[in-house]
């Protein structure tokens, strides 16, 4: 089987935002729309306090609330855990915004541009009206996963298979690859290091992890 993830080490995040624009410009998003956010936080206590940087999106979980609650099974989840939107079949109905515990849907009912009442020249060319009225959401850019897959190349290590936001990582803080397979990139890192997984409690099964420390020592 395969299982894609996504890694972030939270050591080496710098909060550059470049994985946010690489996804923007990726998929065409509208402003105010970010499907890949990196969270400015303070942690600790003073005077002990630190900055930390932390992508997120949604998270592909295993067990994805809002697929329970898509009345037109527009939301799904693919064997290989990405969880993808047929936007033909959305209603807009907003059930699945409501459910994630991540804030990681959009849904945009009139075009906006980034400067005033007109698109740009790319803008226009690049503007998708099936995303109007319906939810939209990171994808981990399942396009490129596919395409690439045709090809016979292998998502996380080949670049054209892999989600524009890891290839754009100026740190290489995140990693995206197979967990299934023990070899794999991913895999390697959640061996060796400590991680989380954001709003475990709530029981669906992110498939985005995030390193913190070294694994502990035998």
């Amino acid at each position: 089987m395969t299982r894609f993830v996504m890694v972030a080490d939270l050591r080496r995040c710098v909060g550059c935002q470049t994985c946010t624009a690489a996804c923007k410009h990726a998929n065409a998003t509208v402003p105010g729309v970010q499907w890949r956010r990196v969270l400015d936080m303070e942690v600790g206590q003073y005077p002990d306090v630190q900055r930390l940087f932390v992508p997120t999106g949604c998270q592909h979980c295993q067990a994805p609330a809002c697929v329970e609650v898509c009345p037109s099974t527009a939301t799904r989840k693919r064997p290989d855990g990405v969880v993808v939107i047929d936007y033909d079949i959305c209603i807009g109905c907003d059930y699945c915004a409501l459910s994630c515990p991540y804030d990681a849907r959009y849904k945009v009912d009139e075009p906006t541009w980034a400067f005033g009442d007109q698109p740009t020249a790319p803008e226009a060319a690049r503007f998708d009206k099936s995303k109007l009225g319906v939810t939209q959401k990171c994808t981990f850019c399942v396009d490129r996963i596919d395409s690439g897959l045709a090809r016979g190349l292998t998502p996380g290590v080949d670049p054209e298979a892999t989600p524009a936001c890891v290839n754009a990582c100026i740190s290489g803080a995140m990693t995206f690859g197979d967990l299934d397979d023990p070899d794999s990139a991913v895999s390697r890192l959640l061996r060796e290091n400590r991680h989380f997984r954001m709003n475990e409690d709530a029981g669906t099964g992110p498939s985005f992890f995030y390193l913190w420390d070294k694994e502990a020592g035998p």
